[in-house]
């Protein structure tokens, strides 16, 4: 960072102008794209998935609540784990302040795990949030939506972020994204994976503003560095 360049104010603003040009250009391509997405055909859910929501099984049909937009975060918490996954944690921190304004938008907001409910909500109290958070732990869902694995899919051949490959691991993150009709009929419209979930990041979007960008070029993986947010210290 010392070596960096710097310059006068003329020089300054001429390369700052120069870049506002290219964001401007990512910007209107971002814009496209989100367009494109939106007109993704969809595919109907034909399985009546029921969670474990704490007041009793609640449907899937009733995340939606009033709303006719739902999305789910598929949070990393397997059924034998102390606590969740710190780089879903991460992204967690990031939902609270959001779901009133999604709610506005006609969007209704969950989080699913395949952990017991008791244990998610320790877990939710032990972090401060108050986002909804099921249980999917008696259904198919996490495997139906390709974000959590078998003991005998271990080194074989799965499919996530919709390519095939060798896998290792138990618990996968992901977003899906469904649509209610007014017949109740709900559609699978959207999901993302891996890479696709830095959208729905708004501390990555900070760091990215920064000098030193997220930082992670030295590291292992580029979330070595994550903690659950009462794991940093001073």
């Amino acid at each position: 960072m010392t070596d960096h360049p710097v310059v006068a104010d003329a020089e300054w603003l001429e390369a700052r102008r120069a870049l506002l040009d290219k964001e401007k250009e990512f910007t209107r391509l971002r814009d496209e794209l989100s367009s494109q997405r939106r007109r993704l055909p969809w595919r109907r859910v034909e399985t009546d998935y029921v969670f474990d929501g704490g007041d009793g099984p609640v449907s899937l049909a009733e995340l939606f609540g009033p709303h006719s937009q739902l999305m789910i975060y598929h949070f990393m918490f397997g059924p034998d784990w102390d606590a969740g996954c710190p780089s879903c944690s991460f992204w967690a921190d990031n939902f609270d302040g959001i779901v009133q304004h999604l709610a506005q938008r006609d969007v209704a907001f969950a989080a699913v795990s395949r952990a017991p409910l008791a244990r998610l909500r320790e877990y939710r109290e032990r972090m401060g949030w108050h986002f909804r958070w099921v249980s999917s732990a008696a259904n198919e869902f996490n495997f139906d939506y390709q974000v959590s694995f078998r003991p005998e899919q271990q080194d074989a051949e799965v499919v996530y972020n919709y390519r095939s490959g060798p896998w290792r691991g138990d618990e996968s993150p992901g977003l899906s994204v469904f649509h209610k009709d007014d017949s109740g009929a709900i559609f699978h419209t959207y999901s993302t994976y891996a890479r696709g979930l830095d959208m729905v990041n708004g501390a990555y979007h900070f760091l990215d503003l920064a000098p030193k960008g997220r930082d992670e070029a030295g590291l292992e993986w580029p979330q070595q560095w994550v903690r659950r947010h009462d794991e940093y210290g001073d």
